[in-house]
């Protein structure tokens, strides 16, 4: 195999093939269940191919591709080529507009000592491998974690020069907020539409927007939050609207591909509330109550000093700042809000694709900023 310049490229395909190793040891499916332990060098030929791919303009678009290493016949009802595409830059940045929407992937797999694009498909086997060139410069290493809906578990993340390794322990730290767990989707994988999912979803609907966004998770059974909220609220529900919410009491049993579509447009709904200047707010049963509400400091409350910022990767030591130096003014509220009430959690998008989740520490008494965005890619 040929390889081009990218100098990042060697060193990741050592860890994620490492990260790779690991799970099949330790995975609870059987071997035969399991796409096979990736090859250093084909993982390091598709990272190289993949950054010099996102570099290129296909009639002025940029290229978003999901790669998938995998033999053809380990995915069942594939698209085959007659032919096996060449694996490079040029050649996948013309099939891009074909396999571009998601949930399509292009098979690759080592044929005659080089990578080539066998054909695509929808169907992966568990622990697959899956390289997504998402940007110009920008890649995400992810693994294919299984079971009956979509689950990825991201496994780094490529920006230019700058490579981040997901550290997969992190949901272990104390008061690690259920939401950042799920993300890392280490752990054994909840199912793609329980409550805590229901929350990533809503959380990279609001990263897609691009217009920043902030996401008030309150108790249902509590209207404390309110002391915290500016009134009147501009855009307040009485009812709260609930399409979201019974979507989520329906039976296990009725969740078919209809209730999934159903499921997908409430939340794109419902993310789509918050590009409105303001905070959207939802109780924990993903009732809707208000959007474009404002936050005040509590009554009595002391204003907030301090945040302790966290991100899941390698290498990455938390520090204490003041709010203010997180973003602007949706991270100072975001903060105060859950200070003040520290039942609740808020979500905050911002228009430059961060993401942070602000939860309360019962451990420390402090706020968390947790920035989760590589793990949205």
């Amino acid at each position: 195999m040929t390889y081009g310049a990218y100098p990042a490229r060697r060193a990741v395909a050592e860890r994620v093939r490492e990260c790779f190793a690991r799970h099949l040891d330790v995975g609870p499916l059987g071997p035969a269940d399991a796409s096979p332990l990736p090859d250093i060098d084909a993982i390091e030929a598709l990272i190289d191919t993949g950054f010099w791919t996102s570099l290129r303009r296909e009639e002025g678009y940029v290229p978003i591709i999901s790669l998938a290493l995998l033999p053809p016949e380990a995915a069942p009802n594939a698209l085959l080529f007659e032919q096996p595409l060449r694996f490079a830059p040029a050649v996948l940045a013309k099939v891009a507009p074909a396999v571009e929407r998601p949930g399509i992937h292009l098979g690759v797999s080592v044929r005659d000592g080089a990578l080539s694009v066998w054909g695509a498909t929808r169907l992966l086997p568990p622990f697959c491998l899956v390289l997504e060139v998402a940007g110009p410069g920008l890649l995400v290493v992810k693994q294919y974690r299984g079971g009956e809906h979509t689950k990825f578990a991201n496994i780094a993340v490529l920006e230019g020069d700058q490579v981040k390794i997901v550290d997969e322990h992190a949901s272990s730290l104390p008061d690690c907020p259920p939401l950042l767990a799920s993300l890392l989707g280490f752990e054994t994988p909840a199912s793609w539409s329980d409550s805590v999912n229901v929350l990533v979803q809503l959380s990279v609907s609001m990263r897609a927007h691009k217009r920043g966004g902030l996401l008030l998770v309150v108790p249902a059974d509590s209207d404390r939050w309110r002391e915290s909220i500016i009134h009147p609220i501009a855009y307040a529900l009485n009812p709260p609207f609930s399409a979201l919410a019974n979507l989520m009491l329906q039976d296990a049993d009725g969740r078919d591909r209809g209730w999934q579509d159903a499921l997908g447009r409430a939340i794109e709904g419902v993310a789509g509330l918050t590009a409105v200047d303001g905070a959207t707010i939802v109780t924990d049963r993903h009732e809707l109550l208000a959007f474009g509400a404002k936050i005040t400091r509590r009554r009595g409350s002391a204003p907030v000093e301090h945040a302790t910022v966290t991100e899941p990767i390698e290498g990455f030591v938390p520090s204490t700042v003041h709010p203010s130096s997180l973003g602007g003014t949706r991270h100072l509220s975001a903060a105060q809000f859950v200070h003040d009430q520290r039942d609740a959690v808020a979500l905050v998008a911002s228009q430059d694709g961060r993401f942070t989740v602000f939860a309360w520490s019962v451990c420390d008494e402090m706020v968390y900023a947790h920035r989760v965005e590589a793990l949205l890619l």
